[in-house]
């Protein structure tokens, strides 16, 4: 026997053995009839129907100097109240997770501001889409178009997941149409990296790109398991350099029901401020722990204040999972579910102790008119504990605005923070209310993003 012919035999029993093993790990359909050629072709066409691509419109003010935001200084020099506006234009993509009522997921930031939305089918269909209700914090988004002859894709148990599992993401990068790219699982639960307010990402390393935004993250048997949402990138231009994020599917579905039931999400709050424990705080505490997140206030009658936490409690877990720091407690706690009781392992004192806390909503007013008439339509709230504004400024956020109401004919929109009324600064929900009941018009200061701004709603 050559060389030859043995290497040629070593060669194909390797080949036969990596047949073998990747036959049993992916579905029946992996290998395509003609050839027995391995292929994802049969799996992407049962799922790339549910996958649409998303254009969004809007209208943005323009303002060439930040003083023409004061509407005192357009009154003194006669300029006019309304202020010039520009189109915007932003593509992204969704997934259909309901075929009979035509729900579509995708991501906050895709659709935040729009004032039409587009989507668009894999089959040339278009339909103009209504938003069901938006959470910020996880950036989830949940529309709604017309439920004609629509697929769906189905949702797996993304707590079944594992690193280098196989994964395929769905989108519309850069608005070129459906693509298909392909990659691993890198990691699980990724949080902190500041993205989102509240973070559990699977980390993958199929290629997503600006456009992807709402897309889908499949595994080979055709299962969501992810919401693709964001990229890293460290240079100025965005672009995948194969650090992707996805939303896992539990998370979604548990922000979706919410969205579908409520119109918003209402999310658990525990009631505390707290910090990073540092080497300097844990020599200070007079402990070794150096993982965790000490509490430096506790908001009275919230379920932290009810369960005994104090001020320099430190909180090393949660239901026993042990906490890095005071972002992923934050994390933890507003992921859950309102109602939910939870144990947290603290320190007192030098003393390990547990308490067990029922987690409340974040306190939020009434959108019937009640607050203001022109701010009928719109939910208000306290700073949620993931907010970036959380305990770094203080006033009140705008949680949701519905479509057409005065609030939104006012200018409100969606995750505005209202610092301050008729120039009197505002500290909490509580002050907001008496504040803004019986003034014949009102003078919003407004943050929205990285810009501030006055509202004058007459």
């Amino acid at each position: 026997m050559t060389q030859n012919l043995k290497s040629f035999l070593v060669w194909l029993a390797g080949l036969t053995l990596i047949a073998q093993v990747a036959s049993a790990a992916l579905p029946l359909d992996w290998f395509a009839d003609e050839g027995k050629m391995p292929t994802l072709a049969p799996m992407l066409d049962r799922s790339k129907p549910a996958v649409v691509n998303i254009a969004t419109r809007s209208h943005v003010r323009v303002q060439d100097n930040p003083l023409l935001n004061d509407p005192f200084f357009r009154h003194f020099f006669n300029l006019p109240d309304q202020p010039r506006v520009r189109p915007r234009q932003s593509l992204g993509s969704g997934v259909i997770i309901d075929a009979r009522e035509g729900l579509v997921i995708t991501n906050n930031h895709v659709i935040r501001g729009a004032d039409e939305i587009m989507v668009s089918l894999n089959d040339g269909r278009n339909f103009q889409a209504e938003i069901v209700g938006t959470d910020p914090a996880t950036d989830v988004a949940l529309i709604k178009i017309p439920s004609e002859n629509l697929s769906a894709l189905p949702l797996a148990d993304s707590e079944s997941l594992r690193v280098g599992d196989f994964v395929v993401a769905i989108g519309n990068p850069f608005g070129l149409g459906q693509t298909v790219t392909s990659g691993i699982v890198s990691a699980l639960g990724r949080s902190g990296l500041g993205i989102e307010g509240y973070e559990n990402f699977i980390q993958t390393d199929a290629s997503i790109n600006p456009g992807n935004s709402g897309g889908a993250l499949v595994n080979l048997r055709g299962e969501l398991v992810g919401i693709n949402t964001a990229i890293f990138s460290p240079g100025q231009n965005p672009g995948n350099i194969g650090i992707g994020f996805a939303i896992p599917t539990n998370l979604v579905k548990q922000i979706s029901d919410q969205l579908l039931e409520f119109g918003e999400v209402r999310r658990a709050y525990l009631g505390v401020q707290m910090q990073d424990i540092t080497p300097e705080l844990a020599n200070a505490f007079g402990i070794e722990q150096q993982e965790g997140a000490v509490v430096t206030h506790v908001v009275p009658d919230s379920a932290a204040d009810e369960a005994g936490l104090q001020v320099g409690d430190i909180i090393t877990a949660v239901d026993g999972a042990r906490l890095a720091n005071a972002d992923s407690l934050r994390n933890t706690i507003g992921l859950m579910v309102v109602g939910q009781e939870v144990e947290l392992s603290i320190i007192r004192d030098g003393d390990e102790k547990t308490l067990t806390a029922e987690v409340k909503q974040t306190r939020q007013a009434e959108t019937n008119g009640t607050v203001h008439p022109k701010l009928s339509g719109a939910t208000f709230g306290d700073i949620e504990e993931g907010s970036p504004y959380f305990g770094r400024v203080e006033g009140v956020m705008v949680y949701s605005v519905k479509r057409g109401s005065p609030a939104w004919n006012a200018g409100l929109r969606a995750e505005d923070l209202i610092t301050s009324v008729n120039r009197q600064p505002v500290k909490s929900l509580e002050a907001f209310k008496p504040m803004v009941q019986n003034a014949d018009q009102l003078l919003l200061n407004i943050v929205r993003g990285r810009q501030a701004m006055f509202l004058l709603l007459k």
